[in-house]
């Protein structure tokens, strides 16, 4: 009897029609000494359009786990992923293997393919003939809180 998991990625759609323009510094921010004040200008930026290429094919998923924090990417992240990318060795992919989704980095040989996790207390995971398996998009950004 297969054991139910515990849902590791939701996914929700973009709503374009809902794109906000944001206010945002016209400057590059140091992370060294500050700069004076009165040389940034504001400019409006919209998230949406600095973070989606592709409006078909990109979705938002929300992170469940932490097999992954050693490369940055938390429980309760969220993902931005575009399926139109090609999967190609050392991206960090959503895939579903075994009709259950998962987020680990694509690790490619001649023959052989394994799903990596970044944290050492999980074990990678082999890809064969038997598994059912596709790679579902390829994430781009991780948005997290600070």
């Amino acid at each position: 009897m297969k054991r139910q998991k515990d849902k590791i990625i939701t996914f929700f759609k973009p709503k374009y029609s809902d794109v906000k323009i944001r206010l945002a510094v016209n400057d590059d921010i140091a992370a060294g000494f500050p700069s004076p004040a009165e040389d940034f200008q504001e400019v409006r930026i919209s998230l949406d359009k600095e973070l989606i290429k592709n409006e078909d094919a990109t979705f938002y998923a929300r992170v469940r786990g932490n097999s992954m924090i050693d490369a940055n990417i938390e429980d309760g992240d969220l993902l931005v992923i575009d399926r139109s990318i090609e999967a190609r060795d050392g991206k960090v992919a959503v895939c579903m293997i075994d009709g259950e989704f998962t987020v680990k980095r694509i690790k490619i040989g001649e023959d052989y393919l394994y799903l990596m996790p970044e944290n050492k207390k999980y074990k990678p995971i082999k890809v064969t003939d038997e598994n059912e398996f596709i790679v579902w998009g390829i994430v781009t950004y991780v948005i997290k809180e600070v």
